[in-house]
């Protein structure tokens, strides 16, 4: 374990001995506009019981009987669309949305109060213009709500401090999108967006999503030509792919001890390839380690994003194949942890063109469906569907027998 794991468990464990106590004690409530902390009393082990506080954000939302849900983008939420999307919710078997509180370029989908520690930050943007309204009518719906922070791939964070970014020639670097990423090994990249994950459970959202939680594609090869601090891991004796494991595992571990109080469920997004190797040695997705750390794991699986894997030559047109094949690998791994998280993959309800002629198919009702049939077979009864522009297949069964 590195230094910065070392600290970062002295402290907890400091913390949780220094609270420890026969019985839980009188607390006065801090209103925060329906929102309020309330004493709870936890068991840690050796150290007994313990006071913590618990935030409550005046909202109630039941976790559903399993997870059915669909991904939301700032502006759908904030817009026209949110109304057709939560009528396609209601009138179908879907129960959940993944809503964009931290798009992938690093802004935020809503301005924040001017007393929220991120207003400063000028990241916000009016794309939701009222995202507790959106929460209550949500509430009201039963539609249960997940906030979506992209971590470690954000251009704004990037260019307004590249010392906690990649650079070279003293630029930032970008990938070939034009895409900057944040380093992984910075302890103040760590709280910044832990800071926007408690802001998300604030206003009512019941899980935290991260997603990018990783290093950049290639960064085997990339490493050796960026400049960029190694924050506390220079300290590591691990070689370069253990580092960069440890730092992603570290993070989640951090997060998710830091939301304990929020009353909110962890969840991660990972590459679906990470779960069939030992580790993804560029990005440092160690597919085990992570799902240690998490409530729930989200591997995304669609078709599009394999090549020849699994003995099938062009995934993406044998959608029920590379879904079963891909659910049975990953299960042999969930069995093996003495505390396994709640699967809940990414499926394709979208149309990968790009691929060519001869490689690809026309995403609809039959292609949804034989995904999620796939993994219900194999035991899994949670998953997400992504479509970026929000435009899901109609007249899908999404509890096909």
């Amino acid at each position: 374990m590195c230094v910065k794991s070392l600290k970062w468990l002295t402290a907890c464990v400091f913390l949780l001995g220094s609270a420890t106590t026969a019985q839980a004690a009188e607390i006065e409530t801090e209103d925060f506009s329906t929102r309020t902390y309330e004493a709870v009393k936890i068991d840690t082990g050796l150290l007994g019981t313990s006071e913590r506080f618990r935030f409550d954000s005046g909202l109630t939302f039941d976790y559903p009987d399993a997870v059915r849900g669909i991904f939301v983008t700032g502006n759908s939420a904030g817009g026209e669309r949110f109304a057709s999307l939560v009528n396609l919710v209601g009138n179908t078997d879907l129960n959940a949305m993944v809503i964009d509180v931290k798009e992938d370029m690093g802004h935020l989908t809503y301005m924040p109060d001017e007393d929220s520690p991120l207003a400063e930050k000028g990241i916000g943007t009016s794309l939701i213009k009222d995202p507790r309204a959106v929460l209550k009518q949500m509430e009201q719906e039963q539609i249960y709500p997940i906030a979506r922070v992209v971590v470690f791939k954000d251009s704004q964070l990037a260019q307004q401090h590249p010392e906690l970014s990649f650079t070279t020639g003293g630029q930032v670097w970008e990938n070939r999108r034009g895409e900057a990423f944040v380093n992984p090994f910075m302890q103040e990249v760590w709280d910044y967006n832990v800071e926007v994950a408690i802001e998300a459970a604030k206003l009512g959202f019941k899980e935290i999503q991260f997603d990018y939680v990783r290093f950049p594609e290639g960064f085997e090869r990339l490493g050796e030509e960026l400049d960029y601090s190694m924050g506390d891991y220079a300290e590591s004796n691990l070689d370069p792919v253990q580092r960069r494991v440890e730092a992603v595992t570290d993070f989640v571990a951090y997060a998710k001890e830091k939301l304990q109080p929020y009353d909110v469920e962890v969840s991660v997004d990972i590459f679906g390839y990470a779960a069939t190797l030992p580790e993804a040695p560029g990005i440092g997705q160690n597919f085990s380690k992570i799902s240690k750390n998490v409530d729930v794991i989200s591997s995304m699986i669609y078709p599009s994003h394999w090549t020849s894997y699994f003995g099938i030559a062009k995934p993406d047109l044998e959608p029920y194949n590379l879904v079963s094949e891909y659910a049975k690998v990953e299960n042999k791994v969930l069995s093996k942890l003495e505390e396994a998280p709640t699967s809940r993959p990414w499926l394709q309800d979208f149309t990968a063109s790009y691929l060519g002629s001869g490689n690809y198919k026309r995403y609809g009702k039959t292609e949804v469906e034989a995904q999620i049939r796939a993994l219900n077979e194999q035991g899994i009864d949670e998953f997400l569907l992504w479509n970026a522009g929000n435009s899901y297949s109609p007249g899908v069964d999404y509890t096909p027998e």
